[in-house]
């Protein structure tokens, strides 16, 4: 991942960002430096949060990066999967209805997620719904793409 380019972001950007966060998580940020950082190679950009790369942009919505959720512990937008998911889920692969235990509610088609394990509650990707989550658990399908997860360049990211 090549920067491109590095900085501050004003007031009210930062409040656009919390505010969707603590509208679509339940998330508070609270920190004192928040900088933009765009990228040459690819086609999200990320925020780093007192240093660190916490929320990003994966398709235009301010959302938290898998660091991001395990700081701020979302109360909403959340799957959870079980102990069989946590290999899988955690190489990158898609969310498949039998690992599902849990969605929350509200969770709608096209929503980011955050896909955590039940054991311990740690996130272990950021994905995209595809299909509402009441309708998530189940004997079979793909129910979350995985756009992010524990281990990836994202995730790595350190400036």
């Amino acid at each position: 991942m090549e920067v491109s380019s590095r900085h501050h972001l004003r007031s009210d950007e930062i409040d656009a960002i919390a505010d969707a966060l603590r509208e679509g998580l339940g998330v508070e940020l609270d920190a004192d430096s928040f900088e933009l950082v765009e990228f040459a190679d690819e086609d999200f950009e990320v925020v780093l949060v007192d240093g660190d790369p916490l929320v990003w942009y994966p398709g235009g919505e301010p959302f938290v990066t898998v660091a991001g959720a395990n700081r701020t512990d979302p109360s909403t937008g959340v799957v959870t999967v079980d102990a069989g998911a946590v290999s899988f889920v955690s190489d990158g692969a898609d969310v498949m209805r039998p690992g599902i235990t849990e969605a929350s509610g509200g969770i709608s088609e096209g929503d980011l997620v955050v896909v955590q394990e039940e054991a311990h509650g740690k996130t272990l990707a950021v994905g995209r719904a595809l299909t509402d989550g009441d309708e998530m658990a189940g004997d079979s399908g793909k129910v979350v793409e995985s756009l992010h997860h524990v281990g990836d360049e994202l995730f790595e990211f350190s400036v």
